[in-house]
């Protein structure tokens, strides 16, 4: 239990505004508030070492071994085939719809299984998103289905199988994690910590295959410009032709279920994510008189909105054009739907470090106080965000490194460097100003302890102008009517970022450059590791930017 201790002064003043008694509440076995302070009551059964050591070492095994079988599917045509990962990733996703029906069936109808609940775990957005993106997969899994149902004459069963299994877990794990994603367990918590490890890394084994699929189709409609000189075993095409469809539809299945890829990766990240809270959640004990709820509204914000939807328009516009154009035999026209792009891209890119900067400078002069309670749920965003940033820092510096190396001759190659570079600040400014964001103090905090401030009569004289710099009044001050125009902009320029690159615009191997310095073999390597996390990274971006708006 943590308290704030006020000193003297100005400051000290100001302080007090932001640490104001909460309304009682009735005590609890969980805790009580302590008088003149807002108190968030977190405690945690110190768990044994072997507890916690035990999941960690059943998730890195399982995600090693599917690492290996993963990358030897896809590169060796003989002895390890996709059949052996499909039939590896059937006894995952088995097993670990065995432990959620353990769980849901058993565990959580205990009476004292669940006794508390992490209301900061499982957001309505992430829910939303977890049962969109599944809905997506689950049609991915059907053409997948009709696909290889016309191979089933020459070819093993297995690859009718693993979708139609997939497909079940889809609903299973949806339900379980829309249900029980911020459940606190108490009982079974060694059984409970492993099957979520297990759930864990399931859900990276299946995105990392996902991720190798998406490769492996890409590669079989490799231009004659990319000069690729790597050949991947492609399992759509069954080495060579041996196997012919017995189906006219074939191809057109085949070509639905690839542009469908990026929401099943989508989906296993967010799943994923969902899954490591529950597992930090394990034997925590939290007491929610501190909750707070956000409401959401855009009155008093307009240009960030209008800004964001004319660069989302334009964007989608610039990506027809450069989807129609850089599939054409016509070098000239291939060039010039890059150049398109990459204009693009750089003018969305820099409004957008303009735009983040303003936003800094703002957290700069405001006095808030950074929130200190305890959230596992807070520190997974910002984790995420920085960690899958790095995807796309990756490929923007061994861009950047190709294309100084090779004297950035031609207009392509010099907006290919101002790109990289663009994104690398852009990146940097947005990671800065999210963070900021989510460890500030909620306005609407501010507001109800100045509020109630105000009740103690004998102090309101010394803390009057602290008081009205809160806004107490419902109308925004500038400095927060600015930040939700940064807000809303970076959210809906986010979306654009992300929409390009999911739904197959491939710059990284459209312009040759790299591919000619690394070679082709190196550098698939390099943009298939960091594009996936790049675009996870655009996602998970506008989620904690929504949350941004939301406390300001």
């Amino acid at each position: 239990m943590t308290a704030h201790p006020s000193n003297g002064g100005t400051v000290t003043q100001v302080d007090s505004i932001q640490h104001l008694p909460s309304p009682p509440h009735p005590p609890t076995v969980h805790g009580a508030s302590e008088s003149g302070h807002h108190v968030e009551v977190v405690k945690e059964r110190t768990p044994q070492g072997g507890e916690w050591l035990l999941s960690g070492i059943i998730c890195i095994n399982i995600l090693m071994l599917g690492c290996a079988l993963v990358s030897s599917s896809a590169f060796n045509v003989v002895a390890i085939t996709p059949v052996h990962r499909q039939i590896f990733l059937i006894t995952l996703l088995v097993l670990t719809m065995l432990w959620m029906l353990f769980y849901m069936v058993v565990t959580s109808r205990e009476d004292r299984a669940v006794l508390f609940k992490d209301r900061h775990a499982g957001p309505v957005w992430l829910k939303a998103g977890l049962v969109l993106f599944g809905l997506l997969s689950f049609l991915m899994d059907i053409f997948k289905i009709a696909t290889y149902v016309g191979y089933l004459h020459c070819d093993s069963p297995v690859k009718v199988a693993y979708p139609i299994v997939q497909a079940v877990f889809l609903f299973f794990q949806t339900y379980f994690l829309w249900f029980h994603s911020r459940d606190c367990v108490q009982l079974h918590t060694n059984l409970t910590r492993c099957g979520l490890t297990l759930t864990l890394s399931t859900n990276l084994v299946v995105w990392m295959a996902a991720v190798t699929e998406e490769s492996i189709q890409r590669y079989d409609s490799c231009t004659e410009v990319l000069s690729c000189s790597f050949l991947f075993l492609d399992e759509a095409n069954y080495g060579a032709k041996k196997c012919t469809c017995s189906h006219m539809a074939c191809e057109t299945f085949k070509e639905a279920f690839y542009y469908l890829y990026p929401f099943n990766i989508e989906y296993s990240l967010f799943a994923s994510a969902m899954t490591y809270i529950m597992w930090k959640n394990v034997g925590r004990i939290v007491d929610h008189h501190k909750h707070h709820k956000f409401n959401f509204y855009v009155k008093d914000v307009f240009v960030g909105p209008v800004a964001g939807l004319l660069l989302v328009v334009a964007g989608l516009v610039i990506f027809v054009l450069y989807k129609i154009n850089i599939l054409k035999e016509d070098k000239e026209k291939r060039n010039k739907a890059l150049l398109i792009h990459f204009i693009m891209n750089i003018v969305i890119v820099s409004l957008m470090s303009l735009s983040t900067m303003i936003g800094c400078i703002i957290y700069r002069l405001d006095r808030r106080e950074y929130v200190s309670d305890k959230n596992p749920t807070r520190s997974l965003d910002v984790g995420l965000l920085v960690a899958s940033s790095l995807g796309q820092f990756i490929i923007s510096y061994f861009s950047l490194v190709a294309t100084v190396a090779t004297g950035a001759q031609g207009y392509l190659n010099v907006l290919n460097l101002a790109w990289a570079v663009v994104l690398v600040v852009e990146i940097g400014l947005q990671n800065y100003f999210i963070i900021e964001g989510l460890h500030r103090q909620p306005i609407n905090v501010m507001q109800a302890n100045a509020r109630a401030f105000q009740d103690h009569t004998e102090m309101a004289n010394d803390v009057e102008g602290q008081i009205s710099r809160y806004s107490i009044s419902k109308k925004p001050s500038w400095k927060r009517r600015v930040l939700r125009e940064v807000c809303a902009f970076l959210l809906l320029a986010n979306i654009i970022l992300w929409i390009m690159p999911a739904f197959g615009a491939r710059p990284q191997f459209d312009h040759s450059a790299e591919i000619y310095f690394y070679n082709y073999t190196m550098w698939n390597a390099i943009v298939n590791i960091g594009l996936p996390f790049g675009i996870f990274y655009r996602m998970h971006a506008v989620a904690s930017l929504f949350e941004v708006y939301l406390r300001d």
